[in-house]
């Protein structure tokens, strides 16, 4: 899934009805329970990591401070959500399709020519009222995520598929079936 920010990439995932490998939620449970990460972001960010568990907005205050600082947390976070979608990988590949629910696919080169590249395509205005109501929204953290991000042109350019995400679920379902169908057809096929 490949898309913006905000534009329904974690939602569409869940409608496709397949395992779905969620990087923000394996994240979220690395800040949770990872001691060995929680030491390295603790040592590199001694001014800003206060709590005994790593808090989205303490990083939100880095990122703010210094725009490097996200580089680092990234060094220290992305190895570790790479191994567990390995370990995903494993334990699903029994399956006839799963999907990637993850932000920086592109980014960290952690897809392959095997792979469908699904675009989520929104509106920008929307896109930014949704993001408004999410807790701890900053709009300079989320430019600056922007930023360190190739294009969205890019990443429509290499796609296989577009789903247009006008956030009606009737919309979004019929769209589904018909990629879940042309991927499948293809694999049987091949």
């Amino acid at each position: 899934m490949l898309g913006d920010i905000g534009s329904g990439k974690s939602f569409i995932a869940k409608q496709f009805g397949c395992p779905v490998f969620d990087a923000d939620k394996e994240v979220n449970r690395i800040y949770k329970n990872n001691k060995s990460c929680y030491k390295k972001l603790k040592r590199i960010l001694p001014k800003f990591i206060k709590s005994k568990i790593i808090k989205k907005n303490e990083l939100g205050t880095a990122i703010k401070a210094n725009k490097k600082n996200l580089k680092k947390i990234s060094n220290v976070v992305h190895p570790i959500v790479r191994k567990r979608m390995y370990e995903f990988f494993k334990k699903n590949n029994n399956k006839k399709m799963v999907l990637l629910d993850i932000p920086l696919l592109v980014e960290n080169k952690l897809y392959d020519k095997k792979f469908h590249l699904i675009y989520i395509q929104s509106n920008r205005a929307e896109i930014n009222k949704r993001l408004k109501k999410r807790p701890f929204y900053n709009k300079r953290i989320i430019n600056n995520l922007r930023k360190s991000q190739k294009s969205l042109a890019f990443k429509k350019k290499i796609s296989n598929f577009i789903i247009k995400n006008d956030f009606k679920l009737l919309t979004v379902k019929k769209r589904i079936t018909l990629i879940k169908r042309e991927i499948l057809n293809e694999r049987n096929s091949s």
